[in-house]
């Protein structure tokens, strides 16, 4: 959750216009009022946002913020209308609707207006002069508008094409003037005591901060006189604490609209005299700003201190009878989530003490640490799901296991870790169990020393005794729909990386499957060998912007260090450079030099935005496969987050299932690579360039990755003029096919460049094969030797071993076999081969192809000679390269099936007389 407030001006319109007018609609009824009328006739004074994450806690907080805005605005006849309304209209927006919520809440002197903005603007809502019917109160949508119509004095919606903004205003009651609010006389030995004299400083504030005013009592109370002190900042007075939830100082406070608080002036004497303030924001006549500072001493305080919160009603119900007392704390309906019934406890504790802060922790199974799952009046977003120790170790939380009393922390260190530097003072603690089982801890803290006794402690463990056995039980259900939940994530996980491997995809993969189930950021780094340091490899954040803004931030500083100990482990570095970066950004912004001294590497420096995503907590998970670490996977909270054990639980085992994925990706793109690099050295180098003849190949091998099967082809010179050309397919696919592709090959043209006849070549190649034994594959070959001829002819000398005989297209469109067929290689020992002589004429066609193109089948139906043959006789006066892609759609549209056999297509043309021209 982010907030911001900015008292004393006109807000700017958070809605986006992209410098368009925006369509607006409203309700029709008494309560519909103008937007426009409202600006023209209403002063902002105040102004307070907050936006909200899609997740069910997020109702909580948002009823906590408009409580506790409009308590310190003052308008507590107004809260509980204001938190039903808000909490109805933001369940719509982050349950219903599952996007983020942004509250506005606006301070006029007419009332306050609280505006609700999703990012959801299909959802129905009324229309101009359309009726507007709420429906059945116990149905469950439509209830947020009902109440509005019957709560709000005005009410509406605004519509846009990116935004829904519900918007309310609650006008205050009438009240006498000076009256902020009443309550019954109490007993004069009830009254607060107070000196004799009752002594109130009032000292005014200019706009630089410096005093402009100081009465008599504040020289009675601090011992400067205002002459000393005229024209002097008062934060060279003060001594201003740390303001618990907030990062507000004096400075800030003082132009804040209004605000109360203990801090300390440094009197005369250089003691610091603890003093009780409240103040209020005004302007002069001339429309100059300042502040009006009321200053009491401390113990004195009930002279200025808004009225305390009235506790919540502990009696029976009105007809007599007994009312269970967990309802009485909790309230009825109890929540029916483990989270929002945490936020009801806190809240309703810290109202019941008067506490400035309340917080519950849950216990580990093994009772060994306290986990914080809510808290109100501290920064819950920074201490949420952190840990603390029970008993053993620094930082331990030593009082969980019995009520404890602390009247002042500063006393004893460490008593309870949570409130270190937030600024309370006292605190008690009360322990949940369940049947002896200590489940949680429950506490409420104030800012003042000594503010509760044992009996708040008796109270406060009444409470806890009645709800938690609701908590427990809340719990144990939450657990099991986590596991099962877990379960489910691993499993399709696992699916997910087993269906792939290819390296970048299971990297991809790695990281969409954390972002953002498990974490807001993600970083894979991979290691390739144990000499290589780790290397960034994948990026990933569930908004797109800041992807390159991490990137950029985590190439600048040094890697994780690759430790195979498995479990998550915390990695700060990226925090903290962020901050630095962002620190030094802010401070040039606003012209001052100087922060921290660390440097960074030149380059895209980290933007705000970048900080604040990895900001929060960072934890790395070492990526170990076959005892080996391959990489690390880290995960990022924004700031001030932390990660539920149960999370980091989750991600340890989603680490060994992707370290293992992606080591046997690696593996296979290993594989596939050596492969690859040795099919491509089956295949023939470029092909030469033939003088007077054109020549074009087509291959294409069966099988997925494969570059090289049982097909093969060549062209070669074998001397001055005379080129060597073979097709052959030995039987079947695959590697094994492949390597006597590899010897058929080489050994071809080894034997044609000793000068051997075509037959001599292929007998000393059917030897050869023989010679393999068992590894041995019959083998079907076309092999010739071709002489360009002076008259613009060629003259081929051919054998077909066994092979689909090549076919002549002369220029007149007839096809005709250029040889006869005789055995093929492999099988028989004594072979007596004879070659063939071929004169190809100006515009005649050699096509030479593999059984693959001739059976090719559809079903029953298969291409065969007669069908390549047919579709030859339209490649009349077409040029090698045209003949041969011809030939080859009509093959692949022959069938709608992908081949299944290797195919090799080897087309020689002699130009016409017409090109030679």
């Amino acid at each position: 959750m982010t907030t911001g407030l900015i008292p004393g001006e006109q807000p700017p319109d958070p809605r986006p216009t992209d410098g368009l007018p925006q369509p607006r609609r409203e309700p029709v009824g008494q309560g519909a009022m103008s937007v426009e009328n409202r600006s023209r006739s209403s002063v902002i004074t105040a102004r307070a946002a907050a936006s909200f994450e899609p997740l069910g806690r997020s109702v909580a907080s948002a009823r906590s913020f408009v409580r506790d805005t409009l308590q310190g605005w003052g308008f507590g006849d107004i809260v509980d209308d204001a938190v039903v309304l808000t909490s109805e209209l933001v369940t719509n927006a982050v349950v219903h609707a599952g996007t983020s919520a942004d509250v506005l809440c606006l301070r006029s002197e007419e009332g306050v207006r609280i505006e609700v903005a999703d990012r959801y603007p299909e959802r129905e809502i009324p229309l101009q002069g359309s009726p507007v019917d709420m429906g059945s109160p116990d149905r469950e949508g439509g209830r947020g508008l009902q109440l509005c119509a019957a709560l709000a004095g005005h009410w509406g919606v605004d519509y846009t094409p990116t935004h829904k903004t519900v918007w309310f205003q609650l006008d205050l009651p009438a009240r006498a003037v000076g009256t902020r609010s009443g309550g019954p006389a109490p007993p004069t030995p009830l009254l607060p005591l107070a000196d004799t004299r009752v002594r109130v400083a009032v000292v005014q504030i200019d706009r630089a901060g410096s005093i402009s005013a100081w009465n008599e009592d504040a020289e009675e109370l601090f011992g400067y006189s205002a002459e000393q002190v005229t024209g002097k900042p008062l934060t060279d007075l003060a001594a201003w604490p740390h303001t618990p939830g907030t990062g507000t100082g004096i400075a800030d406070a003082l132009r804040l609209s209004r605000w109360e608080g203990s801090y300390g002036i440094r009197g005369a004497h250089g003691r610091v005299i603890p003093v009780y303030a409240s103040h209020l924001r005004v302007r002069d006549t001339e429309g100059e700003p300042s502040t009006v500072c009321l200053l009491v001493r401390d113990h004195e305080r009930a002279v200025l201190q808004t009225p305390l919160r009235v506790p919540a009603d502990s009696s029976g119900g009105s007809d007599g009878q007994s009312t269970d007392p967990f309802e009485v704390f909790i309230g009825s309906p109890a929540p029916d989530d483990l989270d929002g019934l945490l936020q009801r406890t806190v809240e309703r504790a810290r109202d019941m003490l008067d506490g400035d802060s309340a917080f519950l922790l849950l216990a580990t199974d093994d009772e060994t640490e306290l986990e914080v799952r809510a808290s109100t009046g501290l920064p819950s977003a920074r201490q949420r799901f952190a840990r603390v120790p029970v008993e053993a170790g620094p930082g331990r939380y030593g009082s969980a296991r019995m009520p404890a009393v602390h009247d002042d922390l500063t006393a004893v260190s460490g008593a309870v870790p949570l409130l270190n530097g937030t600024g309370m003072r006292s605190v008690v603690t009360v322990p949940l169990k369940v049947e002896g089982r200590l489940t949680g801890s429950l506490g409420v803290a104030a800012e003042a020393p000594g503010r509760y006794s044992n009996e708040e402690a008796l109270r406060l463990q009444f409470a806890a005794d009645r709800i938690a056995l609701a908590v427990e039980s809340a719990r144990l259900g939450e657990l099991e729909r986590l596991r099962r939940g877990s379960l489910s994530f691993l499993v399709e996980a696992s699916d997910l990386l087993a269906g792939t491997l290819d390296r970048d995809q299971t990297l991809a993969l790695m990281a969409q499957m954390t972002v953002p189930t498990l974490a807001t950021w993600c970083a894979v780094y991979t290691i390739a060998d144990q000499a290589s340091e780790p290397y960034l490899s994948y990026v990933l954040h569930e908004d797109e912007e800041l992807i390159d803004g991490i990137k950029s931030l985590l190439s600048k500083i040094d890697p994780p260090d690759p430790v195979p100990t498995p479990g998550a482990r915390v990695w700060s570095a990226p925090g903290e450079v962020a901050h630095q970066a962002a620190l030094r950004s802010s401070m040039r912004s606003l012209g001052l030099s100087g922060g921290p001294t660390r440097q960074v590497t030149p380059g895209i420096g980290p933007t705000l935005a970048t900080a604040s995503a990895v900001g929060g907590e960072t934890v790395v998970l070492p990526l170990v496969a076959r005892n080996r670490v391959i990489g690390m996977l880290t995960l990022g909270k924004p700031t001030d987050e932390h990660f539920r054990q149960e999370i980091l639980e989750l991600a340890e085992d989603l680490s060994r299932r992707a370290a293992l994925a992606l080591d046997n990706a690696r593996l296979y793109s290993e594989r596939t690579a050596i492969s690859q690099s040795l099919q491509r050295s089956l295949l023939p180098p470029e092909l030469p360039s033939v003088d007077g003849v054109e020549v074009e190949v087509i291959y294409r091998a069966a099988g997925e990755g494969n570059e090289v099967g049982g097909d093969f082809y060549d062209l070669f010179p074998i001397s001055d003029g005379a080129y060597g050309f073979a097709i052959g397919d030995v039987c079947g696919t695959g590697p094994n096919a492949a390597a006597v592709t590899g010897l058929a090959r080489h050994a071809l043209r080894l034997l044609a460049r000793e000068g051997l006849s075509g037959p001599a070549v292929l007998e000393r190649l059917n030897s050869a094969i023989l010679d393999e034994g068992a590894r041995s594959r019959f083998l079907t070959l076309l092999y010739g030797e071709m002489r360009p001829q002076e008259d613009g002819s060629a003259e081929l000398k051919v054998v077909c071993a066994g092979h689909p005989l090549p076919l002549r297209l002369r220029q007149d469109g007839t096809v005709e076999p250029a040889a006869e067929p005789q055995p093929l290689l492999g099988v028989l020992e004594d072979l007596e081969l004879y070659e063939e002589t071929v004169v190809l004429d100006p515009g005649d066609v050699l096509l030479c192809v593999t059984d693959g193109v001739t059976e090719r089948r559809e079903g029953p139906r298969m291409l065969g000679d007669d069908g390549l043959a047919e579709v030859l006789t339209t490649c009349t006066g077409l040029t090698a390269g045209a003949v041969a892609a011809r030939i080859m759609r009509a093959v692949e549209r022959f069938a709608s099936d992908a081949p299944s056999d290797d195919m090799a297509i080897l087309a020689m043309r002699v130009p016409g007389l017409q090109q030679d021209v």
